[in-house]
């Protein structure tokens, strides 16, 4: 795998950037300068038609300091009051410095349990592609304001993993104050010698990784490779570069110091196979138009259904049947049974008015298909 040369071909990149690189240890400000190089490199990623999703640490570092809580070990309360305050400013930081450029931002916070609950999984994934056709800079960061232990993401390096899970990255970027995955800790060894590749993340990778973060982080690189093993099962390339750089994605297009992570197919390969694999709960029946059109590419509309079995809700998996009983493939479908029953055979543009509120057009939409 040529890496840089895949990051330069990628259509959908996710950039995540820890507490560390956006604020100052010292004085707790931010790093203007530094920020201002994100924004033209991020600018740069946008001219070449590139989608881009930030993750970003940074809004309990912010609000603790708006609150004046000490230094040290916050509680969990202190925890979210931080976050509330810091998520304001953190989305403010971001809309400031990509608008001269000409780029809007929009702020999506999330929870483990968002990613376990299927409906707000599909729900945050429907919008996140929106907002990304749309040419808007999505800002992502855990919901540190009402996450408790037991919902956490744990830190924001797997957060930004399973985002790019859930929109089908290409790219996923981290950030960091290390320029890589070392055989041993280089801080503590001075031969630690710098993996350019690594292909799977197993046991051998992982006794290589430390297990702190920074003062302002949560993360180490354990949580760095965790966060790599769920990318590249998705079919996601993930690389740890060194942040601290000004115009760090420019330095790491000009081949600085990273170690890259190689997936085995890519994410729209990865995730037909996922869809395969699923468990179907149900089955639509379609007609020999609505067989043509998803063989074209097409998604499959209500009105090339003709019967509908089994019992699903939304996002389940459901398998694809011809007139003739031939299982065509699978796929996720966007409404649950009884509402599947009551708009099958009819146009997209009658759906509001037979459910009562404005569906999506497509019973099953191309990309939640495996065909």
């Amino acid at each position: 795998m040529d890496t840089l040369k895949s990051f330069k071909q990628a259509s959908k990149v996710i950039i995540k950037i820890g507490s560390s690189l956006l604020i100052n240890s010292e004085t707790g400000q931010l790093n203007a300068k530094w920020l201002q190089t994100l924004a033209e490199d991020i600018d740069y990623l946008k001219q070449q038609e590139k989608q881009i999703v930030i993750v970003s640490s940074g809004s309990i570092a912010l609000g603790r300091r708006i609150l004046d809580f000490p230094t040290g070990k916050l509680s969990l309360e202190q925890t979210q009051a931080s976050a509330a305050c810091g998520q304001i400013k953190l989305a403010g930081m971001y809309e400031e410095i990509l608008k001269p450029f000409g780029h809007k931002t929009a702020q999506i916070l999330l929870t483990l349990d968002d990613n376990d609950n299927r409906k707000r999984f599909l729900n945050a994934r429907a919008t996140m592609s929106t907002l990304l056709a749309m040419g808007v800079v999505p800002i992502i960061n855990e919901n540190d304001s009402i996450a408790t232990d037991e919902i956490r993401f744990g830190d924001n390096d797997r957060l930004a993993a399973q985002v790019s899970v859930m929109i089908g990255a290409d790219i996923l970027v981290l950030f960091s104050d290390v320029d890589g995955l070392y055989d041993k800790d280089p801080r503590k060894h001075s031969e630690a010698v710098r993996l350019k590749t690594v292909s799977s993340v197993d046991s051998k990778i992982f006794a290589m990784a430390g297990s702190t973060g920074t003062d302002l982080s949560s993360g180490g690189m354990k949580t760095k490779l965790i966060a790599a093993r769920t990318a590249i099962k998705a079919g996601c390339a993930m690389v740890i570069s060194e942040g601290k750089v000004n115009h760090p994605v420019q330095h790491l297009l000009k081949g600085g110091n990273c170690t890259w992570f190689i997936p085995e197919h890519d994410p729209q390969i990865a995730r037909k196979h996922w869809i395969a694999s699923l468990k179907p709960r149900g089955s639509v029946y379609i007609d020999d138009g609505a067989v043509q059109a998803l063989q074209s590419g097409k998604s499959l509309l209500p009105a090339g259904v003709h019967k509908v079995v089994g019992t699903f809700g939304r996002g389940d998996a459901v398998e694809i049947i011809s007139r003739k009983g031939e299982r065509l493939g699978a796929g996720l479908i966007r409404y649950n049974k009884t509402e599947s029953e009551l708009i099958k055979g009819h146009k997209s543009s009658e759906i509001e008015q037979i459910l009562g509120f404005p569906g999506r057009a497509a019973l099953i939409h191309r990309d939640d298909m495996s065909w």
